[in-house]
């Protein structure tokens, strides 16, 4: 098996006494979508902060074979990370298609003469953002806020794209198309670390997966297998949801 392009061991983080993440460890190979699911509070979002160089942590990550302590973020983003927040963030008095050149400016620093070769292909990807690329961002419904969001991150051609909760606040409708496109997304051959609270979809999408409780990593396995097992089942995925409650299917 190829080493892991991303690498995660032991990662603790606290806020002021409380840890919020109890030495939790990951890996990430190229090209393969792995997810972290669990309940809401279990730490899923702030191992992806810490992955980022957002929150101070202790522990070690690895990012394509180097060891990123005391690497800023703008240093990750350069060496090829991205993470799209649950939040968004996006710049709601500008355009779609300047939203997107922003998700390319490290490249045009770096003086890359193609810096936005990856806007055919976003727009391939969202054809929705293509037919109202000159809308300002915050006219936008939220599953189009979130295309955006992760359009602009696909401009800066990143090798591993961290998504931290893609589905939240969408229809399941939406939701089916956020994950399809996850799915597409292997064609790149880019990495992908998916951070979701819809179980079922994720493990759908994924190869593998480790499911995150208060802290701690309690489960991990290939995702189809994943998705077998009874806890697992029990807990995130339930037998006896009303019809307009089933998390959206991704197939």
């Amino acid at each position: 098996m190829n080493k892991p392009i991303l690498e995660v061991n032991n990662l603790h983080v606290c806020y002021g006494k409380v840890e919020a993440l109890h030495g939790a460890s990951i890996r990430v190979q190229p090209g393969q979508i792995v997810t972290v699911i669990g309940p809401n509070g279990a730490g899923k979002s702030t191992m992806l902060s810490a992955i980022m160089g957002a929150l101070p942590s202790s522990g070690d990550v690895t990012f394509l074979g180097h060891d990123l302590a005391g690497v800023e973020i703008e240093r990750r983003v350069g060496r090829g990370m991205s993470l799209v927040p649950e939040t968004r963030e996006l710049f709601g008095s500008m355009s779609i298609a300047d939203n997107l050149l922003l998700g390319s400016y490290r490249r045009y620093r770096a003086r890359e003469a193609d810096y936005a070769d990856q806007m055919d292909y976003v727009f391939q990807l969202f054809p929705r953002l293509k037919e109202r690329y000159k809308q300002e961002a915050r006219t936008l419904s939220g599953g189009e806020r979130q295309m955006l969001a992760v359009g602009r991150a696909l401009m800066g051609k990143p090798k591993l794209l961290m998504l931290d909760e893609p589905s939240l606040g969408l229809a399941p409708r939406i939701t089916k198309d956020i994950f399809h496109i996850i799915d597409r997304l292997r064609e790149t051959g880019m990495a992908t670390l998916l951070i979701e609270q819809n179980a079922r979809a994720a493990l759908q999408v994924a190869d593998y997966g480790y499911v995150l409780e208060t802290g701690d990593m309690v489960l991990e396995g290939v995702a189809s297998e994943l998705a077998k097992n009874p806890k697992v089942i029990e807990t995130y995925l339930g037998f006896a949801k009303k019809p307009e409650e089933q998390p959206a299917s991704v197939s």
